[in-house]
């Protein structure tokens, strides 16, 4: 196997060392065996379709790697698979003012893409707290979504043209990045959040937007969760919100305790919502504070008054997953309809607390959009495989919620392995067989990514 990958790529982009196979071999979960066979380093498309034919005619299995942020262990190979890491295919290669269009290879850092917008004078609105290690072929791969959702949409929303190499070794040019096209199936919006298990995508055509206005930030004590979703439909009554987040006060507490943050208000609050909004906004954002006050919703709150507190009440938010990683958490990435939040948040902690009293769980979340975080934290002396049974062994009750709620079991961290078993909980059987047509139409011998998404 390692003769016939250096037929097609030289040396010194093959990869068989241990501190290789484990380092790209994995993700941001800890829960599965790493045991890759190998990991390549192609630079180009004709690369990628050499190993796709290869893996083919061999009988490999392929696992494309990006920025390996990922939550679900879509990029974790256990079994022998290659990796295929797009570090190298990290070009911008060009860009058309007209249409606002970037053309880039899939192994552009989320930042630097950003960056690059605002070198344009535009905007790239996907942003999440790993934006400056994830890739953007693996925020399509995951339709990743992050803190702007409310105001800009998940990734899918600016995805104007991919091209992907199929699980023949076929290259299809989807969509062209156009604006318009009503030429049949769009094959394009099948690649985004498919975690590589239809196609590894090799180039895209991402949007971008007009610059924003200079942001600011409020952070908001509430002492009942529903007040949160009055505070949001307060403040939307008139401005348009580019964020509305949410954190538990263990959420804050750990948070605080990490990055050595002063508390954001004098007096705690049982939870706290993060407001951003344009500056023009600034006289309705605080009338609309205001009427939460009078309104006994809220009890304090906190305005930045520049950037640099601004992007410190952020961290507050942002600085959470990393803050708990310690822990080794169990995370449950829910969603439902806004509306049905409440309800939703009070019979999940009740079943949880209930059911488990001993351990710490911290909630945050894009409530804005519907997406809860549901993180236990891992006690000390449990060891992280008992742990990931525990969390594996109490899911199907949490998702039982979500199934009544018709919400998501996973709203923007895909399935990968840790959801593949609970999938039935938010697709039907109808749908589930659907997907295995898909697959094995563009992937025949399952080759990429095997075991993601479907069992």
């Amino acid at each position: 196997m390692i003769e016939a990958l250096h037929e097609i790529l030289s040396a010194d982009r093959v990869a068989t060392d241990d501190d290789a196979l484990q380092n790209w071999g994995r993700d941001w979960t800890r829960n599965f065996p790493v045991a890759p066979s190998a990991v390549v380093f192609p630079e180009r498309i004709e690369e990628v379709q050499a190993l796709v034919r290869l893996a083919n005619r061999e009988g490999l299995a392929l696992v494309p790697s990006g920025g390996r942020t990922g939550l679900s262990g879509a990029a974790v190979a256990s079994n022998g698979e290659v990796v295929v890491s797009f570090d190298r295919m990290n070009r911008i290669l060009d860009f058309n003012p007209a249409d606002r269009l970037v053309r880039c290879q899939p192994g552009v850092v989320t930042a630097n893409l950003q960056a690059f917008a605002e070198e344009q004078g535009l905007y790239y609105p996907v942003d999440f707290a790993s934006a400056g290690s994830s890739q953007i072929g693996g925020n399509i791969s995951t339709n990743a979504g992050g803190i702007k959702v409310i105001r800009y949409g998940m990734t899918r929303a600016w995805v104007a043209g991919l091209k992907v190499v199929t699980g023949t070794g076929e290259l299809i040019d989807c969509n062209r990045g156009l604006m318009k096209n009503a030429t049949g199936y769009d094959l394009r919006h099948l690649m985004i959040g498919a975690e590589g298990t239809l196609g590894l995508i090799v180039e895209a055509e991402m949007r971008l937007a007009e610059a924003p206005q200079p942001q600011r930030v409020m952070v908001l004590g509430v002492e009942q969760f529903p007040d949160i979703l009055k505070v949001l439909e307060r403040f939307q009554r008139h401005i348009s919100l580019s964020a509305f987040e949410f954190f538990s006060d263990l959420a804050l507490e750990k948070v605080r305790a990490h990055r050595d943050l002063r508390a954001p208000l004098a007096t705690p609050s049982r939870f706290y919502a993060l407001v951003e909004f344009d500056e023009s906004a600034l006289d309705l954002a605080t009338e609309a504070f205001e009427a939460t006050v009078e309104a006994g919703w809220v009890a304090d709150a906190v305005l930045s008054q520049s950037e640099a507190q601004a992007r410190d009440l952020w961290q507050l938010r942002e600085g959470i997953s990393e803050s708990i990683s310690g822990y080794t958490p169990y995370k449950n990435d829910l969603s439902v309809k806004v509306a049905a939040l409440p309800g939703f948040l009070q019979e999940v902690d009740a079943l949880v607390s209930e059911s488990y009293p001993d351990y710490e769980v911290c909630w945050y979340g894009h409530i804005g959009d519907g997406n809860l975080h549901l993180n236990i934290l891992r006690p000390a002396e449990m060891s992280v495989a008992a742990f990931h049974e525990f969390g594996h062994d109490i899911s199907p009750g949490i998702f039982e919620l979500v199934q009544r709620y018709d919400g998501s079991i996973s709203a923007e961290h895909g399935v990968g392995l840790v959801k593949r078993d609970f999938l039935s909980y938010s697709r039907s059987d109808a749908e589930i067989a659907l997907m295995r047509g898909i697959k094995a139409v563009f992937d025949p011998n399952n080759i990429l990514n095997p075991g993601k998404i479907l069992a």
